[in-house]
């Protein structure tokens, strides 16, 4: 089969767990939105693009973004990033406190609201306009200039983000945060209210399946050693605490977001996005992980 009969199949095979999982409850702007969309996307390095439900429909994409910032922070830091954050796997709730006072202020990874924290500091000394820099550089890579913020989820998010403050707080403690926390977490969020669609968000992601494609935006391209790094830190970080499962039953390097979405790469072959707004205990997409764990087995395409 082809990848769009391959797509159909998963899609039909799926909807009979449509009514699994719950919408994101602590940010009131996504409860607005339907949990009964679902929509998939994949493109491939050779241009071809397959989509199937609702895959033009938009959506905050949440956690994804962080994976476009951290791609940001290391073309800027390089090697330095490290310093301020690490690389390894939480093993604990994406946005543990407990975990971060237990090792001084310096976040287990970037992918876990610590971590994405600590990059947004980054971002806001390093850049002159953090915000438009920031969503400019997500337009290139999705060759899309219709790329927004969603303002009202992102003020939503604030003035419910209590815990991430908490964090926040923690991280300016240990000095690990160099700028205003109020401008820090203003920025974050403005990052997770980021609004795109599933065709969007694949072709977005191809930047991590091309390790050639070139950033006009940075005159240059991450190098084939950073999109290795940052495919790596997806593949063991980048589903909460449910990384472990995701590898062991899709194989692919990806990130989530509790918005429902789903981006994952098949290196040097493919990018696809999954949206479904119903999630598990873990945060993560029901239909969205059944989909990517269905694909790799009608493929046999994994990084394993």
């Amino acid at each position: 089969m082809g990848y769009q009969e391959i797509l159909q199949y998963i899609y039909n095979e799926t909807l009979q767990l449509s009514h699994i999982g719950e919408p994101a409850s602590y940010i009131p702007e996504l409860r607005k939105v339907n949990p009964n969309q679902y929509g998939i996307c994949l493109k491939t390095l050779e241009g071809k693009t397959y989509c199937v439900g609702d895959s033009q429909e938009a959506f905050a994409i949440q956690s994804i973004a962080k994976v476009f910032a951290l791609a940001m922070a290391f073309h800027i830091k390089g090697e330095r990033l490290w310093e301020r954050v690490g690389v390894e796997p939480s093993g604990s709730a994406f946005n543990s406190v407990i975990q971060l006072e237990m090792e001084k202020g310096i976040p287990r990874n970037p992918l876990i609201n610590a971590g994405a924290l600590v990059i947004s500091d980054i971002l806001l000394s390093e850049l002159d306009y953090p915000e438009e820099q920031f969503l400019k550089f997500v337009q290139e890579l999705c060759g899309d200039s219709d790329i927004r913020y969603n303002e009202s989820m992102a003020v939503s998010e604030r003035e419910n983000g209590f815990l991430n403050a908490a964090i926040a707080n923690m991280l300016k403690y240990y000095g690990n945060i160099e700028n205003d926390i109020e401008r820090v977490l203003r920025f974050y969020f403005r990052q997770c209210s980021l609004t795109m669609n599933c065709q969007q968000l694949a072709s977005a992601f191809m930047a991590f399946a091309n390790h050639k494609k070139k950033f006009e935006y940075f005159q240059t391209s991450l190098t084939g050693s950073q999109v290795k790094r940052i495919n790596a830190i997806m593949q063991t970080c980048g589903f909460y605490d449910e990384a472990g499962d995701f590898s062991f039953k899709v194989g692919l390097p990806g990130k989530s977001g509790v918005g429902g979405g789903i981006a994952a790469i098949c290196p040097r072959k493919y990018a696809i996005a999954v949206w479904s707004p119903r999630l598990n205990k873990k945060g993560n997409s029901v239909m969205g992980m059944k989909a990517l764990e269905l694909l790799t087995t009608k493929t046999e395409e994994s990084i394993f």
